[in-house]
């Protein structure tokens, strides 16, 4: 989905606005240079704020760039943990010193400790409330783990393992997931020893869901802040520093900017806890204000359990439709044989989005007519993010999108035959292959 395309059809449509609407540095520029030029300041600009030099503004920096990947990345930068990297982010810049150097010791400043700790509160909590009140009954049940290990995105070989597990040991890690969730999110209020005593269960829950599924950076990032439970008593491997003095931010700028984005905060979590609150006007309106920079977002993973996994295999023939051949992907079942992998943290967005094109329609994805396209053109980019190229000599003639139900095998079976999955043909993605060739041509 080109964002040079994407971008000029924005700029038809709206005027100076379009900067506010769609905030990216791609308006200078959407080629892959460009592309390529802000990924690689921000592995700089990482390496600087890791080394100490000057963190606000490595961060400013760092979330801008972000930001403007996020704008133009549509549905393939639309997880959650893009929204809460930008969220942390945007609290951290002013969690950080103004200041070239950052100095050992210097405090940070207390407002924004405390709305990064919200930030964490939310995240958790809210997870928990999602599952509820979506009235899913393999929530309500405990039963939703005795599928989530084989129906996730990308699960792990010890998720294929986790899924062996007995029903009443499923159904019990159910509930401690929902007392997790629920309750020991409460205790980040509860004074230094009750954020101590939060820390340990929050890790431990986000330890577990790494090992068995892969998503991105997700735990990873929420690792992070529940790190900002403890102090440096907490943490025996810091070494004690003396307290120093040095620049901080001035309250005339820390104190609004944590009462608008703890506001935002406040009514988004609302939102996410089913609650209808009638919101003064000026606070909706500062909320469709603040909306383009995504850096103020609601969560919960997961609100309705999917029960089954159906998979998009695509093939290509060369010879009418005789004989066709699959393009695999890197990460994504596929052969049955293949074990599931660890990936994490990083996110192969393509296969993540193909799971998602199993929940719909062709219809419903432009984007994989784009893919197609491309496939039949033999594009070299398109082809580099899958696992091979079937067709190395030339494209193929046709292609196809087919649909797969794929299940893991089971202890037994994987003894006799090696298999971790088992799969059944359901027919094709498109419902026709004249449907699936309007898709292939039809306009970007």
């Amino acid at each position: 989905m080109p964002a040079a395309e994407s971008l000029d059809w924005v700029r038809s449509q709206l005027g100076p606005e379009r900067y506010w609407t769609v905030p990216t540095l791609f308006w200078i520029a959407a080629g892959d240079r460009a592309l390529l030029g802000v990924a690689w300041g921000g592995v700089a600009l990482a390496a600087a704020l890791v080394a100490g030099v000057a963190p606000a503004g490595a961060l400013t920096a760092l979330w801008a760039a972000y930001l403007s990947i996020v704008s133009v990345g549509h549905v393939f930068f639309g997880y959650q943990w893009d929204a809460l990297l930008l969220e942390t982010g945007l609290l951290a810049l002013f969690l950080a010193p103004p200041a070239l150097r950052l100095r050992r010791g210097q405090e940070p400043s207390p407002v924004v400790l405390w709305l990064l700790r919200f930030l964490l509160f939310r995240l958790t909590f809210v997870s928990g409330v999602v599952k509820l009140r979506s009235g899913d009954e393999t929530w309500r049940s405990l039963s939703a783990l005795l599928v989530h290990y084989e129906t996730q995105p990308l699960p792990t070989w010890i998720g294929w393992h986790a899924h062996q597990l007995p029903e009443l040991l499923q159904k019990l890690s159910c509930g401690l997931m929902f007392a997790i969730e629920l309750a020991v999110p409460f205790l980040i209020f509860a004074g230094r020893r009750g954020r101590i005593a939060a820390c340990v269960p929050l890790v431990g829950l986000q330890v577990l869901i790494a090992l068995t599924g892969n998503y991105a950076f997700f735990n990873f990032l929420t690792i992070a802040l529940c790190v900002l439970l403890l102090d440096d008593r907490g943490l025996p491997w810091v070494r004690q520093a003396e307290p120093v003095t040095g620049p901080r931010w001035p309250r005339v700028v820390v104190y609004p900017f944590a009462a608008l984005t703890g506001a935002l905060a406040l009514v988004i979590g609302v939102a996410g806890c089913g609650l209808e609150v009638p919101w003064p006007r000026p606070v909706t309106a500062l909320y469709r204000l603040a909306a383009p920079f995504r850096s103020v977002n609601g969560y919960g993973l997961f609100a309705v359990m999917t029960t089954t996994r159906l998979e998009i295999e695509i093939e290509g023939s060369d010879d009418g439709g005789v004989t066709w051949k699959p393009y695999p992907f890197p990460d994504k079942p596929g052969d049955v044989r293949r074990a599931p992998r660890f990936v994490a943290p990083h996110q192969p967005r393509l296969d993540w989005q193909m799971w998602f094109a199993a929940l719909g329609t062709c219809e419903q994805n432009p984007w994989l007519g784009q893919l197609l396209r491309r496939l039949r053109e033999g594009s070299s980019p398109v082809l580099g993010l899958l696992g091979a190229n079937p067709f190395p000599d030339r494209p193929p003639a046709s292609i196809r999108a087919l649909v797969y139900d794929y299940r893991f095998t089971d202890r037994a079976t994987r003894r006799a035959s090696g298999a971790w999955w088992r799969r059944e043909a359901k027919g094709l993605y498109c419902h026709d292959l004249d449907e699936a060739e309007r898709l292939i041509s039809a306009p970007y």
